[in-house]
């Protein structure tokens, strides 16, 4: 596209003045005539640049508070009005209307507003109505006008009209139209999510405006993007760029650990997911050692994490792995000083950060949204269903088997033994083949599971797993219920001295 036009007028009003006098400089330098409101009238006063007042065009002062200063058909008209079109031409010539080239605004800070945990009624004045208004106008006339949207985006347009001396091609104007409609866009989605609060309306509004381009997806032909505030929940320190299952891999790692927040040191191991080592101890160092032993195989290239700040003996173990991410609240300077050693290694500070509500993925050709599961098993949450009840130390086994089968792929079946990750049967068609994979993976790292305690995401329908479970030497079950037969799985455990309690919660994951 070629359709060059050149900026003969201007009219800025925006919230953010940051990077806005070079710009203003360098249009009065072009000799630009420039139309401004309030706050930024002043702005570009004292500068001592010239500046029409919107009210010498409107012949109407701001009122209302300031809520209504550009909603005028003499301002408006100046932006949509079409040069190519005669009628239009002699309509702004008949009313006195001022052409309009480029419209300069920067919205009210809305979620910004209401991230600060204002008030109801600050939140509501920080609702743009003029600027949003201007945005659509200008954006849309982009054939004769360049709307610049964003604080953002000043840079980018002093940079042009620096190199092009104001003379801009219709690429360069449907280009800025492009961001305009998705600064509109984001803002309108944000300001239905803050009123949508009880989910009244079943419709999904989704709007991530910072968005990063991953080496690849999962597999080298996929390609991959990354939509969201990585900052705010982390800090990286060292290592190289994050990929799609890296990320995939951290989410999982976070979401797990979430279980055991501010609880006694605990370290967790992450491959494809799912936990494949898992223990709380005294010392964050004996917690990873501990963590490794569920799987030394499984954790070559895994994803650590810890509950507490990583000191120097943790990380000198740590250090002896090759693994792809180390996450943890903080880390000893020594510490961080030895991990650095790989430079490769990916090492991640976690912010306190709350996790989103809704959980969100695609589905055939739509979406599929649904509440986070929200629910961790508690003991004052657990039925005992059998003769014998649980001891006191089964039920910390048990609650942190459960902790562990949450966040594990369906079906699965997870074995604890003191608080230790023995072995998960994951991802099977068969609760049956989830049970008999988790007690070969146990029996091949050497773990002894008499009296260990199982967990089960889903009910039994059948006393098989019970049965098998007893056979390895497993003495208590947490299972959710609810099955027709569930009878027959605690007449066995009964027969046999198993103690079994019921949550009345499934944790499928799917």
């Amino acid at each position: 596209m070629s359709n060059e036009k050149t900026i003969k007028s201007a009219l800025i009003s925006v919230f953010s003045k940051d990077g806005l006098e070079p710009i203003v400089k360098k249009l009065d330098e072009q000799g630009v005539t420039i139309y401004s409101t309030g706050g930024t009238e002043k702005f570009i006063n004292d500068l001592g640049i010239n500046v029409v007042p919107v009210e010498d065009v409107t012949s109407y002062p701001s009122i209302l508070g300031g809520r209504v200063k550009t909603l005028h058909p003499k301002v408006f008209g100046g932006i949509l009005n079409r040069q190519n079109n005669d009628s239009d031409v002699a309509e702004l010539a008949e009313f006195e209307i001022p052409q309009i080239d480029v419209v300069i605004v920067d919205l009210y800070p809305f979620e910004k507003t209401v991230a600060s945990g204002a008030s109801n009624q600050d939140i509501i004045e920080k609702i743009d109505i003029g600027g949003i208004s201007l945005i659509r106008a200008a954006a849309k006339n982009y054939a004769d006008v360049i709307c610049v949207s964003s604080v953002d985006d000043y840079a980018e347009f002093l940079e042009l009209i620096t190199e092009k001396n104001g003379t801009l091609s219709e690429e360069d104007r449907k280009r800025f139209a492009t961001k305009s409609f998705n600064v509109s866009s984001h803002y309108d989605s944000a300001i239905f999510n803050y009123f949508n609060t009880d989910k009244e309306e079943t419709v999904l509004k989704i709007s991530e405006t910072k968005g990063k381009v991953l080496r690849y997806g999962e597999n080298p032909h996929q390609r991959g993007f990354f939509f969201g505030d990585f900052d705010e929940l982390f800090t990286k320190l060292h290592g190289k760029e994050l990929s799609y299952n890296n990320l995939l891999d951290i989410d999982a790692a976070v979401n797990l650990m979430l279980e055991f927040k501010n609880d006694a040191p605990t370290f967790a191991i992450l491959k494809h997911n799912n936990a494949c080592g898992l223990a709380q101890r005294d010392t964050i160092k004996q917690a990873y050692v501990d963590a490794l032993a569920g799987d030394p195989v499984s954790a070559f290239g895994g994803v650590l994490i810890s509950n507490t700040e990583i000191d120097l003996a943790t990380a000198e173990e740590i250090h002896k792995l090759f693994c792809e991410v180390v996450i943890a609240p903080s880390f000893a300077a020594d510490a961080l000083e030895l991990l650095k050693g790989k430079k490769n290694r990916i090492l991640l500070e976690i912010h306190d950060v709350e996790m989103p509500a809704m959980n969100v993925r695609t589905c055939l050709n739509g979406i599929l949204l649904q509440d986070r599961n929200n629910i961790t098993d508690k003991a004052e949450d657990l039925k005992s269903v059998t003769n014998i009840a649980p001891t006191e130390a089964q039920i910390e086994d048990l609650l942190f088997a459960s902790k562990i089968c949450k966040h594990t792929k369906s079906n699965t079946i997870v074995l604890a033994k003191n608080k230790q990750l023995c072995a998960s049967g994951t991802g099977q068609t068969s609760r049956v083949d989830a049970l008999q994979q988790a007690i070969h993976k146990a029996n091949s790292f050497n773990f002894d599971l008499n009296g260990a305690a199982m967990a089960s995401d889903a009910f039994f329908p059948f006393p098989d797993c019970v049965e098998i479970a007893k056979n390895a030497g497993i003495t208590s079950v947490i299972q959710p219920g609810g099955s027709i037969k569930d009878q027959l799985s605690i007449d066995y455990c009964n027969e046999n001295n198993v103690a079994m309690v019921m949550t009345g919660t499934r944790h499928f994951k799917h």
